[in-house]
């Protein structure tokens, strides 16, 4: 079932989430509620158990048609730069140039209980490292230098006093 995402502000976001001791029926319940909460964005392709408010360390994602949920992910290697424009669903109309590495070596588990490693780069590389974050209680503004942190945070407050449904504003900060 879809559940309400939780934006910016909400305390939630900012706490570390708990790793996943058991992956059993609960936890897959909350994969296929993370999936129909996914798809019932107009523009998300990955989603932190953390934004529906489950303190669990969970990720789901479909990019380029591929579904992948992963359990307790971490990164465990990463190297290069990659400069991209990222947004959140948690911070919803805001789009801002953010480096992060660009290639990452990521671990963690399926929801059958098998361990893997998942090499990506680009933009499902950023994916990774975006949702990671959220189970790590860090959001975008944190990845912010000081002056893009200034002015993202008023364009967000922008944005949020004259809410347009549909309306879609890339906010281009170096």
């Amino acid at each position: 079932m879809a559940q309400q995402i939780r934006t910016f502000g909400d305390p939630v976001l900012k706490t570390k989430a708990s790793e996943v001791a058991d992956i059993d029926g609960k936890i897959a319940r909350l994969v296929d509620d993370m999936f129909d909460t996914l798809y019932g964005t107009d523009n998300g392709c990955a989603l932190a158990a953390p934004q529906i408010g489950v303190q669990k360390q969970v990720v789901v994602m479909d990019v380029d048609d591929q579904q992948l949920a992963i359990i307790n992910p971490v990164v465990v290697e990463s190297s290069g730069e990659f400069v991209y424009s990222e947004g959140c669903l948690s911070i919803p109309e805001l789009y801002v140039d953010i480096l992060r590495p660009n290639q990452v070596l990521v671990r963690g588990f399926t929801i059958d209980g098998d361990e893997v490693e998942i090499e990506a780069d680009e933009f499902l590389g950023r994916v990774f490292q975006h949702e990671i974050d959220h189970l790590n209680g860090v959001l975008m503004f944190d990845r912010m230098t000081p002056d893009q942190r200034k002015d993202a945070m008023a364009e967000y407050r922008r944005l949020q006093e004259t809410p347009q449904p549909g309306r879609l504003r890339r906010l281009r900060l170096k």
